[in-house]
């Protein structure tokens, strides 16, 4: 019986190629209800049996002469994808792109920056030399891609767009996906103020998403008519868990008690972290306390308390971002009219557990709006 239904798949495979002129091993996969591993075992047998001619992500009838350019218009496609971290934010991202790039047969070849911004020039000819057919960067500090690294990349003469950078100049026709993460701010704000909490501290520590954070949490405030005059810290950003953070935590701590905040927004999940630790060596307990939400739901559920989270859509974000970009390649490839420059903004989610004093649940957010 195995063999029979083996059979009947493969030429079902035959018949969808003859059919259609030839396919991507990823639409047979879902015509035929099987894994793309079993498709490509079949489309190598068969090759062998001369009824097919396999081409990169798919295959064709095997009297197609010469393949059909139009099959795969991703398909000679070579994404450079520079980004700061592989372990921190950004795997979700990568994996993301990884994603969209392996739907539409492209391969992708990443460059680490390190949170090193001398780096960006390095790793941009780098990437074109090894003959990436485009870039995706997401550039280690700010939100605000440098001017120096903008150039750079408009040098190449090859196409280009950001993750989670916005051009220096807002003016300039750069397309990008990035997070909202004003809008994720303000989300956990106004559920801090639907608990009850007329006062929200915020703590940052120098990161990239800082400046975004700040300006969230003032338009908040005075969009949902919170008292001001809250305390707002960055620690610039030291060792997590180092003597040098201990003394931030600890006076953010006595800015709450002093200000009578029984609320804050913690970015990142790390410094929600080591801030329930420092409460607990004060008698403190979340949220009893003091209420938390951590931003980036990166390890916040593994908290001593878990921690509600802002969780940025990291992974929907490298996917929009690499399909910004492997369309504008498609079109370049076949001679058409490129489409508008499209700018995607993604709105976080807030996923609620213990550690803000609410029952557990999740909330979503909105569906992604794209701005052009």
């Amino acid at each position: 019986m195995p063999d029979v239904l083996v059979d009947s798949r493969r030429r079902q495979l035959v018949g969808a190629l003859e059919a259609s002129g030839g396919r991507k091993v990823v639409d047979l996969a879902a015509l035929l209800r099987v894994s793309r591993a079993t498709v490509r075992r079949d489309l190598i047998d068969l090759e062998r049996r001369g009824l097919v001619v396999r081409v990169r992500g798919g295959a064709l009838p095997a009297d197609t002469t010469p393949p059909s350019p139009a099959l795969l218009p991703a398909e000679t496609h070579v994404i450079g994808l520079i980004v700061p971290s592989a372990s921190y934010y950004y795997p979700q991202v990568i994996d993301g792109v990884q994603a969209e790039a392996a739907r539409r047969g492209a391969r992708v070849v990443i460059g680490l920056s390190g949170y090193a911004h001398e780096h960006d020039a390095q790793r941009i000819d780098e990437l074109h030399r090894s003959g990436a057919s485009g870039l995706l960067i997401a550039s280690p500090h700010g939100h605000g891609l440098a001017p120096d690294t903008y150039a750079r990349l408009a040098a190449t003469g090859l196409p280009f767009a950001l993750i989670e950078r916005r051009p220096p100049n807002p003016f300039l026709p750069c397309e990008f996906a990035v997070t909202d993460h004003r809008q994720g701010v303000y989300a956990a704000i106004r559920h801090f103020a639907e608990l009850g909490h007329d006062r929200v501290a915020l703590f940052t520590n120098g990161s990239p998403t800082a400046a975004l954070l700040r300006q969230g949490h003032s338009a908040a405030v005075r969009h949902l008519g919170l008292t001001p005059g809250v305390p707002v810290v960055d620690s610039g950003r030291p060792a997590q868990g180092s003597t040098e953070a201990a003394p931030h935590y600890d006076a953010f701590l006595d800015a709450c008690r002093d200000t009578g905040v029984r609320a804050a927004l913690v970015h990142s999940d790390h410094d929600a972290i080591e801030l329930l630790r420092r409460m607990a060596s004060r008698g403190l307990r979340a949220p009893d306390d003091l209420a938390l939400i951590a931003y980036d739901d990166e390890i916040a559920e593994l908290a001593d308390v878990p921690l509600t989270a802002v969780a940025p859509p990291k992974h929907a974000v490298g996917s929009q971002a690499a399909a910004l970009l492997l369309d504008r390649l498609d079109h370049a490839a076949r001679g058409t009219t490129p489409a508008p420059v499209r700018q995607v903004h993604l709105q976080p989610s807030l996923v609620v557990r213990a550690s803000c004093g609410a029952r557990p649940t999740a909330r979503t957010a909105p569906p992604p709006s794209t701005k052009e």
